[in-house]
């Protein structure tokens, strides 16, 4: 092959779903974030879709890879089954063998296995690739599924991947049931233009590139018209490139293996195939749309004695940590990926610890969760988020008591990622 001419260690555009090899476009970061979420939340139920190669599938490997030991995870990819058989599937993957039981023990050994998890501590997570191929029926058995819970939470965190006839199937009056436990819905859509180029880099440093520039500079835009910025299509487009720059002896692809590739290939312009997956060429920022009745509350985030923003709230959620995937993005050392979740209600306000390493304070004691008060401030970090109750009857108030700003306690620098 072509390794030893390019000085590369490994292929750099094979097919399979390598996570070493994920390139985290926003729209990639974003589902990723999305998936984490059942993690976060204890009724946790997400729906990603995608064309085919948009990179679902290497997406659920890397966030697999990256679970913590406390999860318990069964992962379907074969969906082609009856409702008993499904269940069956389920139950296998948990590491059981009820091939001879009949459904409502299959139902009952389910119901069991699940509620001995949660009382252990430990957490269930059922991912279902290639869900567009499920049947109505054996979509009703996940939303029973789903409702399975204890007096206080739910016992069994859903992810549902699959090709965009998904969200066909959901949005059928058959399934309005489901749909109504669903948290978050996402589509993952094509690579824009300079993602490509950057998937593309991306590849061939992890292959070994070590930042020397193997693709012509005029070869990206032509890649990027004949992939659509499929990630899939990309990866088949350039590996055969890069073989046709093996055939003339040269370390570098020129446009012109590009076409050579497109010729052997039998492409035609993506455009010309279909528009399923097209992003706009030029990305315009959307206006937001406005904003409806007054907001409940409003939080003022400071550091060191100085307010940096304030941000209102209304019903849903926010949530606060360190990387751009977050409502509220805390760049510091001291935030978790993931920190901390505002939940805003027509009468009352929650934030909650998402397993953060330092963890959230309020009066000096740190606490899973806390009804927020007018005044109330609370310790995230190094920062001080504050909350202002837009309904609290009168504006005139004393600021909360959140003891010595050198609190002993100690704080870690995080390391999660």
């Amino acid at each position: 092959m072509y390794l030893e001419l390019f000085k590369l260690h490994e292929l750099p555009f094979r097919l399979s779903p390598d996570p070493q090899f994920l390139y985290l476009s926003k729209q990639h970061a974003r589902a990723k974030a999305y998936m984490e979420s059942t993690i976060w939340f204890t009724d946790g139920f997400v729906i990603i879709t995608g064309e085919i190669g948009a990179g679902k599938t290497t997406l659920i490997e890397t966030f697999l890879r990256e679970l913590q030991a406390d999860v318990v995870v069964a992962q379907i990819n074969q969906t082609q089954l009856s409702p008993t058989a499904f269940l069956q599937t389920v139950l296998v993957q948990f590491g059981f063998t009820p091939f001879d039981m009949k459904k409502p023990e299959v139902l009952a050994t389910l119901n069991q296995f699940l509620t001995e998890q949660h009382l252990a501590g430990r957490k269930v997570l059922l991912i279902i690739d290639e869900a567009q191929n499920l049947s109505y029926r054996v979509l009703e058995e996940i939303r029973m599924l789903s409702g399975i819970e204890t007096t206080k939470e739910k016992v069994l965190r859903i992810i549902l991947a699959g090709q965009p006839e998904l969200n066909d199937k959901l949005n059928s009056k058959d399934l309005i049931q489901l749909v109504q436990r669903v948290r978050l819905r996402f589509h993952l859509s094509a690579l824009t233009a300079a993602e490509t180029a950057a998937y593309i880099d991306h590849r061939l440093e992890v292959a070994g590139s070590q930042g020397r520039r193997i693709f012509a500079d005029n070869a990206y835009p032509i890649i990027y018209k004949y992939s659509g910025g499929v990630p899939r299509l990309v990866n088949t487009l350039c590996d055969t490139s890069m073989m046709s720059a093996f055939g003339r002896d040269s370390d570098s692809v020129a446009a012109e293996d590009v076409e050579a590739a497109i010729t052997e290939l039998q492409w035609t312009e993506f455009a010309s195939r279909t528009n399923r997956m097209q992003v706009p060429p030029i990305e315009v920022a959307q206006p937001s749309p406005p904003e409806v009745g007054p907001p409940v509350g409003r939080i003022l985030l400071a550091t060191g004695g100085k307010t940096l923003l304030e941000r209102e709230l209304r019903p849903g959620r926010l949530v606060i940590g360190r990387t751009p995937d977050n409502d509220l993005q805390i760049d510091s050392k001291f935030i978790s990926r993931h920190h901390c979740q505002i939940v805003t209600q027509p009468h009352s306000c929650v934030i909650e610890d998402l397993n953060s390493t330092n963890g959230i304070y309020v009066k000096s004691k740190r606490v899973r969760r806390h009804n927020l008060n007018d005044g109330d401030v609370v310790l995230v970090g190094q920062h001080e988020v504050m909350y202002i109750d837009e309904r609290a009857p009168s504006r005139g108030r004393q600021s909360a008591d959140t003891g010595d700003p050198s609190n002993p306690r100690e704080v870690k620098e995080e390391d999660d990622e």
